[in-house]
């Protein structure tokens, strides 16, 4: 593709949107917005929720085109990308402020300056979820044959989905001065809600990852010729 006379490849388009998206889910995905509410339950969600899914479903259209490696080559770019992100915010919120900025430092290192757990748990969860889905992806893509990529999409993002949202929730906040039955409880009534949601999300952007293998094949073969 010509981007402004310039010749961008596709692969490097994808690679873009994929950093975009985790820079977006760890800088702005603190935010929770109302969902709904069911009697005395209410639902929220982060904002984040709107970008996650398309992680999820710019490695599965790597996968079909370039392959497992490929993919899991983004995926620790994506890795990467967070730990350099925490260590910068880490020096940015650590250094003094200037006397002209020193009545914005308690704002910006509120916003800034995540907790060390929370950092951890979605590095833990990333990683783990991701990897994951490309593994399922690739050995659903394998016994189909590169068959029902739809089926092959959403089978793969709800389980990594369900485990990045448990992996996320229980790191993030299990109790430890409560029993465990009071956390499990807890946990699950977050869990299941939210995780539902990107289910639905990801059904919804289901005909994303048709384009993106599209969009990918094109270039590859333009490559090739």
């Amino acid at each position: 593709m010509n981007i402004f006379g310039v010749k961008v490849r596709t692969f490097d388009m994808v690679m873009a949107l994929y950093i975009f998206g985790v820079m977006t889910s760890e800088m702005l995905g603190a935010k929770t917005f109302p969902i709904a509410t069911i009697g005395s339950f209410h639902l929220n969600a982060t904002v984040a929720i709107f970008v996650l899914p398309l992680l999820f479903t710019l490695t599965d259209a790597v996968v079909e085109v370039y392959g497992r490696k490929r993919a899991r080559s983004m995926i620790f770019a994506g890795l990467t990308t967070i730990v350099l992100l925490f260590l910068f915010l880490w020096l940015a919120t650590s250094l003094p402020p200037s006397q002209r900025f020193a009545e914005k430092e308690v704002a910006y290192d509120a916003i800034f300056g995540a907790s060390m757990r929370i950092a951890l748990a979605s590095l833990a969860a990333f990683a783990i979820a991701e990897l994951l889905d490309v593994a399922i992806f690739s050995k659903l893509r394998e016994r189909m044959k590169q068959k029902a990529l739809w089926f092959r999409n959403n089978a793969s993002n709800f389980v990594s989905q369900f485990v990045d949202s448990a992996v996320f929730l229980t790191l993030a906040f299990y109790a430890f001065d409560t029993s465990f039955g009071e956390n499990f409880s807890f946990l699950l009534g977050l869990l299941i809600p939210y995780w539902l949601l990107r289910c639905l999300l990801s059904l919804l952007e289901t005909p994303l990852v048709y384009a993106g293998v599209w969009w990918l094949r094109r270039d590859k073969d333009a490559d090739a010729t």
